[in-house]
């Protein structure tokens, strides 16, 4: 088994995160490669996303502005390894450093399973340089899971569908 920092197994390093959205896996998938969507959910409790942009298409590009409470900036990247319509999502996440140069980067891949109206969601997030990294991730995606299941919520009731 391959290992990394520390010894600690790369299996270890490994964040998975399962939710059930009542929205059907269009409306799921719109929402995680649409910039206007993305605005809306992607982001932890408290931060806003001035800036999104991106092309969700196989060697499409995304960057992303998060910003925090304090009004201060986070910025990531990524490249859209493989996307297969309403069904999978696969991306490098790379987060900026202050002086521009590339940070930390991680594997996400996202999964979406028809549950007949409902969707199941599975984001495996590979990578990971430490369990502190994995763990603050796992933090802040399960907000964002949050904000996506209020975002779907709305537009189902606007009549949405995709």
């Amino acid at each position: 088994m391959a290992q990394r920092n520390n010894a600690v197994p790369a299996q270890a390093l490994e964040l998975t995160l399962t939710r059930v959205y009542n929205a059907p896996c269009s409306l799921v998938f719109a929402c995680w490669t649409e910039n206007r969507h993305l605005k809306e959910w992607s982001a932890p409790h408290g931060f806003t996303m001035p800036h999104a942009e991106g092309k969700a298409e196989p060697g499409g590009s995304y960057r992303v502005c998060m910003k925090k409470p304090d009004g201060s900036e986070i910025w990531l990247h990524g490249i859209y390894k493989e996307v297969v319509p309403n069904r999978k999502l696969v991306m490098t996440h790379i987060w900026e450093q202050e002086d521009g140069k590339p940070g930390e980067e991680t594997l996400v891949t996202a999964l979406f399973e028809d549950l007949s109206g409902k969707t199941r969601v599975t984001l495996i997030q590979t990578g990971f340089e430490s369990m502190a990294s994995r763990d603050g991730h796992g933090e802040g995606w399960s907000e964002c899971f949050e904000r996506l299941e209020s975002l779907l919520s709305k537009l189902s009731n606007m009549g949405i569908k995709s």
